[in-house]
């Protein structure tokens, strides 16, 4: 199972660049740009938060769960 991020999709849903949102979150935008490609294995609930606030959108609009493929018998 894997825990997709859609930060991408709502940071171009509401036309605002990662450097803004890195700076309004307080983290660096190598950090951000980790957290958009999936490659980090947690985030604060404090740094969601404010991504949330800045974005103006809920937690489930930037994260979703994909089940993996069914495996052959």
């Amino acid at each position: 199972m894997a825990i997709v991020v859609r930060l991408d999709v709502m940071l171009a849903l509401r036309k605002v660049r990662s450097k803004d949102l890195a700076a309004h979150v307080g983290i660096t935008e190598s950090n951000l740009s980790l957290l958009k490609s999936g490659k980090v294995r947690g985030i604060r609930f404090e740094t969601l938060g404010r991504i949330c606030e800045y974005l103006d959108c809920q937690p489930g609009d930037l994260l979703a769960w994909e089940p993996d493929p069914p495996r052959p018998p």
